[in-house]
């Protein structure tokens, strides 16, 4: 079989004519002879009846008591309703479908109730199903234990669901549809001269996505990058074929210009708060900092540990709680509020000088401040005072001339 997956998330399931618009693809890929596997996220968004937020807001609104395995009961909910919604539509148009829940599907999973990690996809059931000549519906978001309680994934559950599946089942292609066209080389609100990209490697989609860019789940890309399974961002609402995202190899087997490019997008993260503490005299071991932050759940980023002491930011609310518990251990912590990140990403800044001057030198000529900065081998941060943020993505968009990226 060519088996082929689709995922469908919230936005493009939330009205009945978005649903259909679904169904379109759902056509077109049957037309081209595949074996289908449908994963959908919950419809709609936060105040949508049956939305994974609509359906939190539930829990909190009764002082949010319910442990978290009857919470994992509650939100998957929202999926199988989805899933059931999408089969009778289907089934209304002559498509025999068919609904596995995640457990059914037999995706199991870890006992960690709302952040359950994958173990494994045993994927016979689905197979049958698919030789039977019917569309599998999967809700995502879910699995089960292996004692066959219910579990649902985190955030971006069903771009894990969908990837996972594309892996156990040795799909041709992952299609995750969404309300953007595909993967774009800044936030368009932003940066009106951003790009849509034909193509970018896992690794730089992981970063955009772990850096801001919210158009995949990071987790998602790395399970189908274990296996070199295909994923295209595309648009629920058009024929675009969206943006491919695969390995550097097959990038560059189809794009010869693909080693040239050095940066494909500039992705942004607000709201955090730059911390500096300086080493007590003659201590230069200053590890009781972060177990400090993991022993009361503050998440640390953007570390930079040197002989005077270290600095690393935490999100903006986190703040005022970090600096009081360094306070109480005895140090004076300096506190910079309302900051932001901005990384350049791309493969090609590997072993390339001068992309750090340039980063310099379209931030200077903007007089915008540098208070921090970092690389890895396929991005380079920098901390900016947050009211420059927007004036430093689209400087450093035109520095790397990607409003002629594709």
């Amino acid at each position: 079989m060519r088996i082929l997956v689709q995922k469908f998330g919230g936005s493009s399931l939330s009205t009945q004519e978005f649903r259909y618009r679904a169904i379109y693809h759902i056509e077109k890929a049957l037309a081209e002879g595949y074996s289908l596997v449908v994963v959908v996220s919950a419809m709609g968004r936060s105040g949508d009846p049956y939305a994974t937020d609509t359906l939190l807001d539930l829990i909190r609104s009764n002082s949010d008591h319910l442990p978290k395995r009857e919470t994992d009961m509650l939100l998957h909910t929202g999926e199988i309703i989805s899933a059931c919604v999408l089969c009778s539509m289907l089934q209304e148009r002559g498509i025999i479908s068919t609904v596995l829940s995640g457990g059914q599907a037999n995706i199991i999973t870890t006992d960690d109730f709302t952040n359950a990690q994958i173990l494994s996809i045993e994927g016979q059931r689905i197979k049958q199903e698919l030789g039977a000549g019917k569309v599998v519906i999967v809700p995502g978001f879910q699995g089960r234990t292996e004692n066959w309680e219910i579990t649902t994934l985190g955030r971006g559950g069903s771009d894990t669901t969908a990837t996972a599946l594309g892996v156990a089942l040795q799909a041709e292609m992952v299609d995750i549809f969404t309300d953007v066209n595909g993967i774009m080389t800044a936030d368009p609100r932003l940066v009106s001269e951003a790009r849509q990209l034909d193509a970018v490697t896992y690794t730089e989609i992981c970063n955009m996505a772990h850096l801001g860019a919210k158009v995949i789940h990071p987790r998602a890309v790395e399970i189908a990058m274990q296996t070199n399974v295909p994923i295209r961002v595309r648009s629920t609402f058009s024929d675009d074929p969206g943006t491919l995202v695969t390995s550097l190899t097959e990038m560059s087997s189809k794009q010869a210009n693909v080693t040239d490019r050095l940066v494909v997008g500039i992705a942004h993260v607000s709201s955090i708060t730059q911390i500096k503490v300086q080493a007590k005299e003659g201590q230069y071991d200053t590890q009781m900092v972060f177990k400090a932050m993991a022993n009361h759940g503050i998440s640390v980023d953007f570390i930079d540990v040197n002989p005077s002491g270290v600095a690393y930011t935490v999100h903006d609310q986190m703040a005022s709680r970090a600096g009081g518990i360094l306070t109480e251990m005895g140090y004076e912590p300096q506190l910079m509020h309302h900051c932001a990140k901005v990384s350049v990403i791309g493969a090609g800044i590997a072993g390339v000088p001068g992309v750090m001057a340039q980063i310099v030198e379209a931030l200077t000529t903007e007089d915008i401040q540098i208070l921090q900065s970092a690389d890895s081998h396929t991005t380079i941060w920098v901390l900016v005072p947050e009211v420059d943020m927007v004036r430093a993505v689209r400087a450093l968009h035109q520095q790397f001339q990607l409003h002629l990226s594709r």
